[in-house]
């Protein structure tokens, strides 16, 4: 049976730091994955005006590529502001991912952990808890909440405390080569947005759970 799996993230390249391992092996796996980044994740950078616009478009093509590398089938964008969802109200964040929603019917979301340190991660965790309440007509019978580097490990005090781990063993290399798309995003070693500290933190979660490389989440919702 093909699994829906809709993946919501604040920004591009959340996407595939949380769960690119896990999206790239649901895919394989036969299951069809979407993708919604809600914010242009671009504006908060101190651009000039006429170069947010030029910005913002080569972002969006890397957020195509990535996607498509790990086997998403469409990728739904929309912009609010970076680092200031605060701005607007929640209900606007929750209308989108319910429009989304209803044209996917997930069965499966992945998303933020409620307990970020960017608050544009907390209020997309929000948003979506908000647009998935267990009704009896709704769809998404399960949530998992991801871990994003620089933003879940840097809350203080920390809290992520998983209880479900993906094998992405053979996926790791998939992930990677997504995230190489996003180069403006990410970093040097020892920056945890960096390629090299990404696949420690997949290579940790897999020594802590007797595998070669895992992705770790927090399941909020689970429907059998």
């Amino acid at each position: 049976m093909r699994n829906k799996i809709l993946v919501i993230a604040a920004h591009p390249d959340d996407e595939i730091l949380g769960c690119g391992g896990t999206m790239a092996k649901l895919a394989q796996q036969g299951d069809d994955i979407y993708t919604l980044i809600l914010g242009k994740g671009i504006a908060a950078r101190g651009l000039k005006e006429q170069d947010v616009a030029k910005e913002t478009e080569y972002l969006s093509s890397c957020m195509t590529s990535a996607n498509q590398t790990v086997g998403s089938k469409e990728v739904f964008s929309f912009d609010f502001p970076d680092n200031s969802f605060d701005s607007i109200a929640l209900l606007e964040i929750v209308k989108v991912i319910e429009e989304v929603k209803n044209k996917v019917k997930p069965d499966t979301i992945f998303t933020h952990y409620y307990d970020d340190l960017n608050i544009d991660h907390r209020l997309t965790f929000e948003a979506v808890i908000t647009a998935t309440r267990p009704m009896a007509d709704e769809s998404v019978k399960a949530i998992y909440s991801f871990e994003t580097m620089s933003s879940t490990e840097w809350k203080y005090p920390l809290s992520f405390s998983p209880n479900t781990f993906f094998d992405i063993s053979e996926t790791i290399d998939v992930k990677l080569k997504a995230l190489e798309y996003y180069k403006s995003e990410m970093r040097e070693f020892p920056h945890p947005r960096s390629l090299e500290a990404v696949e420690l933190f997949a290579r940790n979660w897999g020594v802590k759970t007797g595998l070669k490389f895992a992705e770790a989440f927090e399941c909020v919702r689970c429907i059998k």
